[in-house]
């Protein structure tokens, strides 16, 4: 089975401190912060601005139904005589 051991986990650590520095991983976790409560504020304000429209109104009405032929045979035709 592949662990990791404390041993292990303090040796990665001094790595990763030695390749960053202290000040570096220190910058990225003020920003990875920074991130997330600009991404937290983003939605605070989606919810709180959109308008809120009547469930009636989100559905389009349906498209006017063309007439049949036989029902424009029907109907009469003003063609200018009278």
């Amino acid at each position: 089975m592949l662990g990791l051991s404390l041993p292990h986990l303090v040796i990665l650590a001094i790595v990763v401190l030695v390749l960053f520095g202290r000040g570096r991983i220190s910058e990225m976790m003020g920003d990875f912060g920074k991130g997330i409560k600009s991404f937290k504020e983003g939605m605070a304000d989606e919810t709180t601005n959109r308008p809120v429209t009547p469930p009636a109104a989100q559905i389009p009405p349906p498209p006017a139904e063309a007439p049949t032929s036989a029902e424009k045979s029907a109907q009469p035709t003003d063609n200018g005589t009278a």
